[in-house]
């Protein structure tokens, strides 16, 4: 029996497995060990079958480009694979991924299928101002999108005098735009919503929405007369946003043909303690203690591996310039500035203190 880490590969709400493929290898970093690639429709997970606390999350807002690319695998020889840039804490990493069964494509349509399919539906997760969402005074749906309510009379306090527009409350998103020019526009999903609370302010009792961080923190107050009708507007989008954080709805859709998707695929069964994740941060999964039988394999501790040392593996070769130069006492010498988290010793270490 070994003890694993796990926890923060578990399936959060709303992500779901969209194909999973049992035979690749992770050219880059683990060369010559067939594993499993599980896309689901926020994030790539792979992990070795041999050696299953041997895993990496790739969140697909990570990622700058995917492409195919020869390389030399060690299973299968010199062959066509899966090459993906990401970027993470203002440093490049590359994942190379290579499908051990010979003639076919499957590896290269789904991921790159269900990146294009994240990418164009950013108007599900992020917040939006001055787009084109709206055609003659009306909210151009989103697919998986329902309209619950549309409110009018509604004032932006953004500036003194304030704007008059309208609300449009959906399943997804709360939309305002002002009647006199709707080009002039907010769409906050309910994904980067962080607070929404009914207070006082210069103009009277205020809806007060405030933004996530990610989404840049914004402070967005609207005013709705009768003081009735303000409550009422509140309750709705505070019960519609409770409801979303329960089941997000991401906007990925992407369907594979022809194909047996197993959707309840256990991710809990797959033990690693490293992923980059889609905001960009080298993260240490949470501690969670599992027993899973392993044949033959003694207890490891995992706690002399660590994520700078682990994700060195994956940096991108030959995309960056030589860093500044800067003395180092230790040495004597000027040497290339160390990336963050890096230090002389660590770097000489075979084996981590």
């Amino acid at each position: 029996m070994v003890k694993l880490i796990l926890q923060q590969m578990k399936m959060r709400p709303g992500e779901r497995v969209v194909d999973k493929l049992d035979a690749i290898e992770d050219t880059k970093g683990n060369s010559g060990d067939r594993g499993r690639l599980v896309i689901t429709n926020l994030r790539l997970i792979w992990h070795s079958h041999t050696m299953q606390r041997v895993s990496l999350s790739v969140g697909y807002n990570c990622i700058i480009n995917v492409t195919t690319k020869t390389v030399n695998s060690k299973l299968r020889g010199l062959t066509e694979a899966l090459y993906i840039l990401t970027k993470a804490n203002n440093t490049r990493f590359e994942f190379i991924f290579t499908n051990l069964v010979p003639s076919t494509s499957r590896l290269f349509t789904s991921v790159i299928g269900v990146y294009k399919a994240y990418n164009s539906s950013k108007i599900y997760r992020e917040l939006k101002l001055r787009g084109a969402i709206i055609q003659n005074k009306q909210l151009r749906i989103l697919p998986q999108e329902q309209i619950f309510s549309r409110v009018n009379g509604v004032w932006n306090l953004s500036s003194d005098q304030g704007n008059l527009g309208t609300f449009v409350i959906t399943n997804v998103r709360l939309v305002w735009f002002a009647n006199m020019n709707d080009q002039f526009n907010i769409s906050l999903p309910y994904l980067q919503m962080a607070s929404v609370k009914v207070r006082e302010s210069k103009f009277g009792m205020a809806l007060v929405v405030e933004s996530s961080e990610a989404s840049g923190g914004y402070v967005l107050g609207f005013r709705i007369d009768p003081v009735e009708k303000l409550h009422e507007v509140h309750k709705e989008i505070s019960s519609l946003f409770n409801v979303y954080s329960q089941c997000p709805i991401f906007g990925v859709e992407f369907t594979i043909q022809d194909k047996d998707i197993e959707e309840d695929y256990d991710l809990n069964m797959m033990p690693r303690a490293y992923s980059l994740n889609s905001f960009g941060q080298a993260n240490m999964m949470e501690e969670q203690q599992m027993e899973i039988p392993f044949a033959d394999e003694p207890e490891i501790d995992d706690s002399v591996v660590e994520t700078s040392d682990v994700l060195t593996l994956y940096l991108a070769d030959g995309r960056h310039q030589d860093g500044e130069p800067v003395y180092a006492p230790e040495l004597g010498l000027a040497v290339e500035k160390l990336k963050e988290g890096f230090t002389l010793q660590s770097l000489w270490e075979v084996i981590p203190s």
